[in-house]
């Protein structure tokens, strides 16, 4: 989580078109203006505003300068794993929207206040600080699909980015499934009705890197949060991991982190004593 400013300034107050390939964006501007480039529709908003970007929508923004807002940025499949079975919900957030809110309106008020509540917890360390983080994002995502999502684009045009932006999306849930398995490429990509060339392509194409790497991208993830979030010892990390040999895994991870899991857990909790003492 991160303020508009802090994003923007460097950057002349503008982000240049890009996608995510595992990420879900929401901006939330308290003042302001913003001119908004997503799904090939180009927005201008004035505040308050929210912007909702999927996963894997081509998105930009250009902000006034001296803008104020908020911008969160979340893992997909965290996202799913809070909504869980809440029907519809998931379905209605896989539309972008970009939506100028009425001043003082409740949806206005209720939205910033969860902002400003998520900002506060994300740089604290309060108790059962992860509790009211998910709590915050949930009321956050069920709001936020309340709100109308942004006319699709002529069927002609879009439905071939559409058809590629669809395999990728099932891609990313199938790895999501099935990553501690170590699946191959093949068995990744035959529920998608591809082949790994295909997919291989798709990739290279929308995401610049590999079908593996995404694959790879996601195990690297979760021994991140095994080794921040829990006690295990590294070996039970491998083997949770669907690691045969410990001695592998930390292969594995020093090629993608240049350092070993003990190496990098401890950097990390020597970073979060500094935080907390600042």
């Amino acid at each position: 989580m991160e303020s508009i400013a802090d994003r923007s300034r460097l950057h002349n107050w503008e982000i240049q078109p890009h996608r995510h390939a595992a990420l879900v964006q929401l901006l939330l501007i308290e003042s302001g203006t913003a001119r908004v480039q997503i799904d090939g529709q180009l927005l201008e908003l004035r505040a308050p505003a929210v912007v909702w970007v999927p996963m894997l929508v081509v998105h930009g923004f250009a902000f006034s300068p001296e803008t104020e807002g908020h911008v969160i940025t979340l893992d997909q499949a965290r996202v799913r794993s809070l909504i869980g079975g809440s029907r519809g919900l998931w379905e209605g957030l896989g539309a972008s929207r970009g939506v100028a809110l009425e001043a003082g309106s409740p949806h206005a008020q209720t939205l910033l206040a969860i902002a400003r509540v998520l900002r506060a917890d994300y740089a604290g360390t309060s108790p059962w600080r992860a509790q009211v983080l998910d709590g915050a994002v949930l009321m956050a995502a069920a709001l936020i699909a309340r709100l109308p999502p942004l006319a699709a684009e002529a069927a002609e045009t879009a439905e071939p980015e559409g058809r590629a932006m669809q395999h990728l999306a099932r891609y990313r849930e199938q790895v999501e499934r099935h990553y501690r398995s170590h699946p191959t490429l093949d068995m990744l990509a035959a529920p998608l009705g591809i082949t790994t060339t295909q997919l291989t392509r798709l990739c290279r194409q929308h995401l610049n890197c590999s079908p593996l790497d995404m694959l790879h991208q996601r195990l690297l993830l979760e021994a991140k949060r095994e080794l921040s979030y829990t006690t295990l010892q590294v070996r039970q990390i491998a083997d949770g991991l669907g690691f045969a040999d410990p001695a592998y895994f930390t292969r594995f991870f020093r090629r993608l982190t240049g350092q070993s899991p003990s190496s990098w857990r401890a950097d990390m909790a020597s970073r979060s004593m500094v935080t907390r003492n600042h």
